[in-house]
C-alpha cells in the first residue's frame, strides 16, 4: 500500500492502543470523541485530497527511495520545485480546513533528520542514515502520519539540560542496552499527537559535551509501551460537547495539542538516528526550525484566506461592504497575507542541495518568513474582528435562536441585510470567532507566535544569517573606504 484513503486512515488510528488522558480521565475512544474528532478530520483531509486528481501534483510526489507514488507529507525534498510545492500544498490545506492539519511537523522533521544523519555518519562512521532511510521507506509505503517531537518542557531555561535540578525536564537516555536505549522525559506542544501513527523525536537545543544523554533522535509508535498523551485545553473546546455545529464555528475541522510523556520507553537500535553526538544536535534544531518556519508561509496563509473571506461576508451581511474603510481593511488583510506567502515561496525558490542530496530552504528568508508570521496574522485577525463587529462575541446560542419563546426576538433583532438569514449571519460570525478566539486560534494566532520557535529565536537566526560584515564591505566599496 502507498496511498491510504481518508477512511483507511481513520480505521488505522482506530486500531491503535494509545494512552490518552483529557479532563482527568482516560480517553477510551479518541476517534469518536467530539472534542478530538475535528482534529482527526483535519488530518484525514491530507489523505482525501491526495486521492483527488485535481490536487495530485501538490499532494503527492515520487519517492526518492522507492520510486513509488507517495503522499507529499512523507517526501524528502529533491529540488527547489519540491520546496515550492510544499508551501502551495500547505496553503491549499489551510483553505480547505481553516485549521492546523498537523502533518507538517513530521514532514519537516524527516528532512532535517535525513541530512543531519548523513553528515553524522560521515564524521563518525555511524549507521544513522541507513536506519533513517529504512524507517522512511516504512513510513512512505504505509502512508503514515508522523508526529515530529522537538520541544522539551525545559524547566529552568537558564540552565543546560544536564544542569537541571530535575534531569527529566529534557528528554534523555536513562539506560543503554546492547539492543537499544531506554528514554525518559516529555515533549510539549505536540500538535496532532493523538492523530499520529509514529513519533519522530529530535533534540530541542544545541548541546555541549555534558549533554550527551540528551542528544538523542529516534522514532517509535505512538502506542509504544510507556508513552502517555495528556491533551491540552483550548478556548471554547467544550462547545463541541453541546451538539451545536453553529456555535462551534468550524464543526468539521480543528487541531489538538498535547503533552507527550516518555515513561522509561525502550527504543531499538534500528530506530535511533542520533545518540550522543552532541555537536549535531544544533544542526537538527537549526534545519528543522528552518523547514518549519517555511511551512508557516503556507498553512497560515491558507487559514488567512478563509478569515479574509469570512470578514468580507460579515461586511456584506452587515450591509457595509461598499464602505471605503471596509474595502481598505480587506485590502490590507490581503496585502499582509500575500506578503507572508511571498516569503514562503521566496525561501523555497532560493533553497539549495545538502550533502545528503535533499534540498533545504534559504535559512535567512525562512526566518524572515516566520518573523512576519509572528506579527501579520495578529493584524489580520484584528481587522477581521473590527469588520465583524461586537456581535461576534455577544451573539446568542443556536438554542436561543431556535427556542419557541425567545427565538422570534433573536430572528427580529439580529437580522442584517434582506435575503440573508440570521442563522447564516451567525455562522459567519462564529467562524471568525473560531479562527481568532476559539479552538482554531491555537493553530492560527498562538502557533503564529510560538510555533517553530518564539519571535526571538527567529531574530537570533536572522542575526546569524544576515551577513552584516558582508554588507559593510559593500558600503565600503561604494564609499571608496579602504581598510
Amino acid at each position: 500500500m502507498t496511498l491510504m484513503t481518508g477512511e483507511q486512515y481513520i480505521e488505522s488510528i482506530r486500531k491503535m492502543n494509545m494512552q490518552i488522558y483529557m479532563f482527568g480521565e482516560k480517553v477510551e475512544n479518541s476517534i469518536d470523541n467530539p472534542i478530538l474528532r475535528p482534529s482527526l478530520n483535519s488530518v484525514k483531509a491530507t489523505y482525501d485530497l491526495a486521492q483527488m486528481p485535481e490536487y495530485e501534483d501538490l499532494m503527492t510526489a515520487t519517492s526518492s527511495i522507492t520510486g513509488g507514488k507517495i503522499n507529499r507529507f512523507t517526501h524528502i525534498h529533491q529540488s527547489t520545485e519540491d520546496l515550492v510545492k510544499k508551501v502551495k500544498m500547505q496553503r491549499l490545506l489551510g483553505q480547505k480546513t481553516a485549521s492546523c492539519f498537523q502533518r507538517c511537523v513530521g514532514m519537516d522533521a524527516f528532512n532535517a533528520v535525513y541530512s543531519t544523519a548523513y553528515e553524522t555518519d560521515k564524521k563518525y562512521g555511524t549507521k544513522y542514515f541507513d536506519n533513517f532511510q529504512k524507517y522512511l521507506k516504512y513510513v512512505q509505503e504505509n502512508d503514515l502520519t508522523v508526529d515530529g517531537a522537538m520541544t522539551d518542557p525545559k524547566g529552568d531555561r537558564s540552565l543546560s539540560p544536564s544542569s537541571q535540578e530535575d534531569p527529566d525536564l529534557y528528554l534523555r537516555v536513562v539506560e543503554r542496552r546492547e539492543n537499544g536505549v531506554v528514554v525518559r522525559g516529555a515533549k510539549a506542544h505536540q500538535t496532532g499527537i493523538c492523530n499520529s501513527h509514529e513519533i519522530l523525536v529530535m533534540p530541542t537545543i544545541a548541546m555541549g559535551p555534558d549533554d550527551k544523554d540528551y542528544a538523542i533522535s529516534f522514532s517509535i509508535p505512538v502506542d509504544a509501551e510507556g508513552v502517555l498523551i495528556i491533551v491540552g485545553r483550548q478556548s471554547c473546546d467544550t462547545r463541541k460537547l453541546e451538539g451545536s455545529k453553529l456555535d462551534v464555528g468550524n464543526s468539521q475541522f480543528g487541531g489538538m495539542e498535547g503533552l507527550l510523556v516518555f515513561d522509561d520507553v525502550f527504543v531499538p537500535n534500528d530506530r535511533i538516528f542520533l545518540n550522543g553526538e552532541t555537536e549535531f544536535a544544533g544542526m537538527i534544531v537549526e534545519r528543522f526550525a528552518g523547514y518549519h518556519r517555511q511551512s508557516y508561509g503556507g498553512c497560515k496563509v491558507g487559514v488567512g484566506d478563509v478569515l479574509i473571506g469570512a470578514a468580507a461576508l460579515a461586511a456584506e451581511y452587515n450591509g457595509v461592504q461598499k464602505a471605503s474603510h471596509i474595502k481598505d481593511k480587506l485590502i490590507e488583510m490581503t496585502h499582509l497575507n500575500e506578503t507572508l506567502y511571498s516569503c514562503g515561496i521566496a525561501c523555497s525558490a532560493e533553497g539549495s542541495k545538502t550533502e545528503s542530496g535533499n534540498y533545504i530552504i534559504d535559512l535567512l528568508l525562512a526566518n524572515v518568513c516566520k518573523q512576519n508570521i509572528t506579527r501579520f496574522p495578529y493584524e489580520i485577525a484584528r481587522l477581521a474582528e473590527d469588520i465583524a463587529g461586537g456581535l461576534m462575541v455577544t451573539a446568542p446560542s443556536e438554542k436561543d435562536l431556535k427556542d419557541p419563546k425567545i427565538g422570534k426576538y433573536v430572528e427580529k433583532y439580529f437580522r442584517g441585510i434582506e435575503g440573508i438569514s440570521v442563522e447564516d449571519r451567525l455562522k459567519v460570525l462564529r467562524l471568525i470567532e473560531n479562527i481568532t478566539l476559539g479552538t482554531a486560534a491555537v493553530g492560527y494566532r498562538t502557533e503564529s507566535m510560538h510555533g517553530a520557535g518564539s519571535p526571538q529565536a527567529q531574530r537570533i537566526m536572522i542575526s546569524r544569517q544576515g551577513n552584516i560584515s558582508g554588507k559593510k564591505e559593500l558600503a565600503k566599496a561604494i564609499a571608496k573606504i579602504e581598510d
